[in-house]
């Protein structure tokens, strides 16, 4: 049996290596890059090393002949850096020529998790490969219809914000290094400072004041209008037919910065203006949107953590486009004359797009139509806006310095407030649970019921919404940056994972492992509720005899020894063979990876119908790491008695993880902190001793009570 066991294991163990190496994406080195941009300028005899243009300015590699410059190529990250949907950017490989045309547009890596459920990733690859064509001083946009002055990339259908963020990324990345080099006649050395606007000027004023005076812009489309804009495309026969409500309104749009005092103060009202004037921070722009008809401008498919993707702005070669955390709702207008609009919005223009509030903008309405199951067709309109001279004061030109970002961990957390609010909150739950353990373990179906709904939102909002699970490579990283040069940054550009480290680490030193590894590792949830279900529908569960499975612990102890070697030779190789963990399979990508990923994270969930948590048992290397710091632990809150073990060996035996040994005692290395042991010691109708207490009670109380005794065998068996 033994033998068996080991032999299965050394099997399954070898299966993934196999797998691992050939499914593996390999990152693309240096001298693939290289490579890859010898293959667009054949004629090159030398590439440079990456060296900025300028102090501060962007990274580049200088592309020669002899003495003539061919052109440039560079890193997206290098020059730009704009958050995907993931909240990391892409990474892309750019080369243009001293013309400005597109010569190499590759992505080198990126972080989103899936485009959409049975999304190829290589369409990503094609789609950056349209470029090509095309110069950076063309009008590009994703998904449009093609006009004279707008050409038209193909959308991936289900990962159009994924898209349009590469391309922001390609053009602004583009025409920044253009600038820098003063490329095709483009210069960035003279610039103008933004218009500021006159916080004392104010007018009280109705709303046909401000609709006639230019203050508030209108934009109104028919659904005729929508047709003519669709007509040559795949799309064109989607909308009615002709002299079926053309004249119906489609929507009717009115914009207008409300920072200017006349504006914001007639629309809000003077408590919310200077509510709103508190909430931002200086440099940014609040846009207020109104619109009814037809088409809503935020759309039914925004989600939290998204971005909109039916509105955006744009100024000179500017796209703006509206996380969540740029969103406020609007919900009551105070000005004379008010019509009333369906839905109503203010979209903040952080200060990092630079937008100048005195250079004429447009905001842009996307508008998409269905041609299939999948495909779909976009189309812009947009709508113009010249702030009034009489709410502006232009400053002279002057030679100024580049701007200095905030640091792109700040943005990140902005961006994830939500997901940081609600794991705090479940986090500071936790935290209460532990503390009131010895009441709540009284009351047995309470204390199941919380754990059972907990498990679950560790399995969706944890793992499957924000990504919030916890690797060994995280481990690796840690220690490496440690032994060098080490950078909070670093970490805190997952703010999740950041504070789901600080929580773990917290819990190591008080309590140990289990806290981690019992209740917040999604995959170890997972498990343990496709356990539960096949317990509750009667299914056999098998269990190894106790000598088998304490050698088999050693198992994950030898594999963190041998990936921490591989990390000492490389990060890189290491997290290749992290990949004995399923948690990118099953929790990352939800499952949407080669066959070989799938089928290895499929067989441990499948075990786990038959035995409790395999995989957290015997191979995890991340319970093998946390439980050398947790044997440091301060409290040991599992209560024992002198008669668990010898005789009574109750919890040892419905310890669901065998982490109780026979002798009663509980290894802190393997416990899962599920408190299963500790409702068995309160409970006075099952734990042994506590019902032999209660008998000799209920006797002396008879005896007491002159009530003649019953010879009564007793059932519990010691």
């Amino acid at each position: 049996m033994n033998r068996y066991i080991k032999r299965w294991i050394v099997t399954l163990f070898t299966f993934f290596v196999l797998a691992s190496s050939a499914f593996a994406m390999v990152p693309v080195s240096q001298e693939q890059q290289l490579e890859l941009i010898r293959s667009v300028f054949p004629e090159a005899t030398d590439i440079s090393e990456k060296a900025p243009i300028a102090e501060g300015s962007a990274i580049i590699r200088t592309v020669t002949k002899g003495d003539q410059v061919l052109g440039y190529a560079f890193e997206s990250q290098d020059v730009v850096d704009i958050a995907a949907y993931s909240g990391k950017p892409v990474r892309m490989l750019i080369a243009i020529d001293l013309e400005g045309n597109f010569k190499l547009s590759t992505v080198l890596e990126h972080h989103e998790p899936i485009l959409l459920v049975g999304i190829p990733e290589h369409t990503l690859f094609d789609f950056a490969a349209q470029y090509l064509p095309f110069k950076l001083t063309d009008r590009i946009k994703v998904g449009a219809a093609n006009s004279s002055d707008v050409i038209s990339l193909d959308a991936i259908s289900g990962a159009t914000v994924t898209v349009m963020v590469v391309n922001e990324t390609v053009m602004r990345a583009a025409r920044k290094v253009a600038q820098q080099l003063g490329l095709l006649g483009l210069s960035e050395e003279a610039k103008t400072p933004p218009a500021t606007v006159k916080t004392d000027v104010f007018k009280e004023a109705s709303w046909e004041e401000l609709t006639g005076d230019g203050s508030i812009r209108h934009l109104s489309l028919t659904r005729g209008d929508v047709n003519e804009a669709f007509k040559g495309t795949a799309a064109e026969k989607q909308g009615p037919g002709e002299g079926q409500h053309q004249q119906e309104h489609f929507i009717d749009l009115y914009y207008a910065p409300v920072n200017i005092p006349t504006i914001g103060r007639n629309l809000l009202g003077d408590s919310e203006y200077n509510w709103l004037m508190g909430e931002i921070k200086p440099g940014d722009q609040v846009i207020a949107v109104m619109g009814k008809g037809r088409y809503s401008f935020k759309g039914n498919g925004y989600v939290r953590g998204g971005i909109f993707d039916r509105l955006q702005l744009q100024q000179s070669d500017k796209v703006i486009s509206f996380h969540d955390s740029d969103f406020y709702r609007l919900n009551d207008v105070y000005i004379k004359g008010f019509p009333g609009f369906t839905e109503m919005a203010l979209f903040i223009v952080r200060g990092q797009y630079e937008f100048d509030i005195g250079t004429p903008w447009q905001v842009e309405l996307l508008v998409r139509r269905q041609v299939g199951a999948l495909d779909s067709v976009f189309t812009s309109f947009f709508g113009d806006y010249m702030t009034p001279e009489a709410y502006i004061t232009r400053p002279e030109p002057v030679i100024v310095e580049a701007p200095v970002d905030e640091p792109l961990w700040v943005s990140v957390w902005k961006d994830k407030a939500f997901q940081i609010g609600v794991l705090s909150v479940s986090l500071l739950l936790l935290t209460i649970i532990i503390f009131l353990q010895d009441w709540l373990v009284r009351y047995p179906k309470l204390l199941r019921n919380v754990r059972h709904i907990f498990l679950t939102y560790t399995v969706f909002f944890i793992g499957w919404y924000t990504l919030g699970q916890l690797s060994i490579v995280n481990v690796f990283t840690f220690v490496h940056a440690a032994m060098g040069k080490f950078q909070w940054d670093v970490f805190l550009l997952d703010p999740v994972l950041f504070i789901l480290w600080g929580f773990v680490a917290m819990t190591l030193v008080l309590w140990g492992r289990g806290i981690f590894c019992g209740w917040l590792c999604p995959f170890g949830a997972l498990q343990e509720l496709i356990n539960e279900i096949a317990r509750a529908v009667k299914i056999k569960q098998f269990e190894l005899p106790f000598a088998v499975h304490e050698r088999l612990w050693a198992i994950k102890y030898i594999i963190l020894l041998l990936l921490f070697a591989v990390s000492l030779e490389s990060i890189g190789e290491a997290e290749r063979y992290a990949e004995v963990e399923p948690f990118k399979t099953a929790i990352m990508l939800k499952f949407q990876r080669e066959w070989g990923y799938v089928l290895y994270a499929g067989i441990l969930l499948f075990i786990s119908i038959f035995t409790r948590k395999v995989y957290c048992r015997y191979i995890c290397p991340l319970g093998a790491a946390l439980a050398i710091p947790a044997r440091l632990r301060l409290f040991d809150w599992l209560y024992r008695r002198k008669e668990c073990g010898q005789p009574c060996k109750l919890c040892a035996n419905e310890c669901e993880i065998q982490a109780i040994h026979p002798d009663g005692t509980i290894n802190a290395n393997e416990c899962h902190h599920c408190l299963d042991c500790q409702m068995t010691y309160h409970n006075h109708d099952k734990c042994p001793p506590l019902v032999v207490k209660k008998r000799k009670a209920q006797k002396a109380a008879m005896v007491q009570n002159h009530i003649p005794s019953i010879d009564i065998t007793d059932p519990v068996k010691t």
